[in-house]
């Protein structure tokens, strides 16, 4: 009798692990769903941005249900060099807001800078310097959604390679025949997939900190966060796409790095939290060109590399494109 009713008992145990299971994987699907749209959404009141959690289980947990909220970046800085700002039009309409500066010298050429996620063309005035000090005219440009640039919506870079096509088409229209590209963090993959979709044939490009896919950085995000990287990064990676309509999954940098054929800089920071040197390695082994070099900074995080150690990067970026600007 007892063992008949024991057997009674596992359809009804079984159905319950099954909802159970069920409703895991929806509130786990709810939740990367509310951090693709939040990640990629920015708000107009800096108030709203949500602070890095504590190291309770639970804030962190409920941080990560909801996801962060980010402000759109503003600008607190502008240049004390002479400056034209510069409005370019996307496709749908978007006015993407740059400043373009001629350098006080015979110019050997001109730099386009282009800034990561949450970031702005403000911050980077400190490398636009040096650029100019150098001898070269320099274009910083503010992505979609990011500073004075329209939109409250990033794609991360899959969409903002039209910005590094209209900046470079803006220049070139000045009859500019040295073009370099400078990129830190999302700029620097903006650049690589840049050049594989448009036809852009810079005399040599400098990448900074690059990620090596949309993967990579929701899993630096989470390992941030304390969290296990998966199913995390792969499921927020799939929700951003249902979301702002692309495949995140082909987001990864070494592809696009295989059509670079131009000199390239490959620069690190050691002590990076988000970009692994494994990712590093990955884009840098992918890049066509022979022409190449990878450069570490064994005391930087994510950061600007330029202010972390002035005197390695000068020396570095300075030779780079006194190579490449004869």
């Amino acid at each position: 009798m007892e063992e008949k009713k024991t057997r009674q008992k596992w359809p009804s145990i079984l159905r319950w692990t099954l909802w159970v299971i069920l409703v895991q994987i929806v509130l786990i699907n709810i939740s990367a769903a509310f951090y693709a749209y939040r990640l990629t959404h920015f708000y107009n009141d800096p108030s709203l941005r949500t602070s890095q959690p504590s190291g309770n289980i639970f804030t962190k947990t409920w941080k990560l249900f909801t996801g962060p909220k980010f402000p759109k970046s503003q600008i607190n800085d502008v240049p004390v060099f002479i400056y034209d700002t510069v409005s370019l039009q996307t496709e749908n309409g978007l006015t993407i807001d740059a400043w373009y500066s001629k350098t006080d010298s015979v110019a050997k050429g001109t730099i386009l800078l282009f800034h990561g996620i949450t970031s702005n063309k403000g911050q980077l005035l400190t490398e636009a310097n040096e650029f100019r000090y150098l001898g070269y005219n320099v274009m910083l440009v503010d992505f979609r959604a990011h500073g004075n640039s329209d939109g409250s919506t990033t794609t991360i870079g899959i969409r903002e390679t039209e910005e590094v096509k209209l900046a470079y088409d803006f220049v070139k229209g000045k009859g500019e025949k040295k073009i370099f590209l400078w990129g830190i963090s999302m700029g620097a993959v903006v650049i690589a997939k840049a050049l594989s979709e448009y036809s852009i044939y810079p005399a040599a490009v400098i990448l900074e900190l690059p990620f090596s896919s949309l993967q990579s950085l929701l899993k630096a995000r989470a390992r941030v966060l304390g969290f296990p990287q998966q199913p995390f990064a792969f499921l927020v990676t799939g929700w951003m796409g249902i979301e702002r309509g692309f495949n995140g999954y082909r987001y990864t940098t070494d592809r696009y790095a295989k059509k670079i054929s131009c000199p390239v800089l490959v620069q690190y920071g050691a002590k990076d939290s988000y970009v692994l040197k494994s990712e590093i390695d990955k884009v840098f082994t992918a890049i066509f060109s022979s022409d190449k070099k990878l450069v570490g900074y064994e005391n930087a995080d994510h950061e600007s590399l330029l202010q972390n150690d002035p005197v390695k990067w000068r020396m570095e970026v300075g030779n780079f494109l006194g190579k490449n600007s004869q």
